[in-house]
């Protein structure tokens, strides 16, 4: 049977979704910008966390804006140089930003959810939340609803779902993605990681892709990530089995495993220079999307957009 609890601690309210057959219990904090919060699964004889979060309240709001963990991404993942693009003949300039000219990782990051759902029963637990962003940035005066819902299954899986409601009267340009750092307590130095990708996006020096491809197959099989410095974008391989992501731990004997759908096809990899979490982000498309086009969506007035994926952490 699962349950869902809802309980106060280090400034935070927390929602816990826990199956409690295998202890597995997911933490989130809908008023942090719905932020996953915790992953604790079942590991030598006890519960390990897969997630690095924040220690406190204080922590979150001091801290957010150096790394972004667990941030919910829209309307746009990563940078934008100068929050500045064009669309649909018309130039924007976003005004929220985390320090003059360093406009990233889009509107909500930040921002409050609202509770709409809670459902626990023999097979799953799920939350659902919602934001309703009205268009007060004048870079992006498009309204919409952005829905997340996160739902933990049996063998320690969590399903993550995001739906964009356009409620603009006109099409809107849209990324999607999610940021959320891994350790296991182990240093990455000593961890190894694979996933599936041929192609990785090139960067100029400011880390904006250039708008090219690249051929790149390094991390094709399991690979140390010792002395990898990584802050890069690889484009996924669907024809490849799945799972397209794995992130190995060797000492604790823990697999982190991905499965994203197609509508993330970009794979963001960030190794922060304290080398102890990980962050493996699934993004609907490259940095700089709403300029270089690679992954751009339009959602058009009135319409829906829905984007998954799916976790599963296991000791072996």
């Amino acid at each position: 049977m699962f349950s869902i609890d809802i309980f106060h601690q280090a400034g935070f309210e927390i929602i816990a979704l826990t199956d409690n057959k295998s202890g597995t219990q997911v933490e989130i904090i809908p008023a942090c910008g719905a932020l996953l919060h915790a992953f604790r699964v079942p590991q030598d004889g006890g519960l390990l966390n897969i997630i690095d979060s924040y220690s406190s309240l204080q922590d979150y709001q001091n801290n957010l804006s150096e790394y972004f963990r667990s941030a919910k991404l829209s309307p746009f993942a990563c940078r934008i140089p100068d929050g500045k693009y064009e669309w649909q003949q018309k130039e924007y300039t976003i005004e929220k930003s985390v320090s003059p000219g360093k406009v990233i990782h889009g509107l909500l990051y930040d921002v409050p959810f609202n509770v709409t759902a809670q459902v626990a029963d023999k097979n799953s637990a799920v939350l659902t939340m919602y934001h309703e962003y009205n268009g007060d940035d004048a870079g992006y005066p498009f309204p919409y609803l952005c829905e997340v819902q996160y739902s933990l299954l049996r063998g320690s899986q969590l399903n993550i779902t995001t739906i964009i409601r356009n409620l603009s009267g006109t099409a809107i340009p849209l990324m999607d993605g999610w940021h959320p750092y891994f350790s296991t307590g182990t240093p990455v130095d000593e961890m190894e990681l694979q996933f599936a990708s041929t192609q990785i996006v090139e960067f100029n020096a400011q880390l904006v892709p250039t708008g090219k491809l690249l051929p790149n197959n390094k991390f094709s099989k399991l690979t140390s990530l010792s002395d990898e410095l990584l802050d890069n974008s690889f484009m996924l391989d669907f024809t490849k089995g799945a799972p397209l992501c794995l992130l190995r731990d060797p000492k604790k004997q823990v697999d982190i495993t991905f499965y994203p759908g197609t509508c993330y096809p970009v794979l963001q990899i960030y190794i922060p220079p304290h080398r102890d979490s990980i962050a493996i982000e699934n993004l609907t498309g490259a940095p700089n999307a709403f300029n270089n086009g690679i992954g751009l969506l339009t959602v058009p007035a009135g319409e829906s957009r829905e984007f998954s994926t799916t976790l599963i952490a296991a000791a072996w």
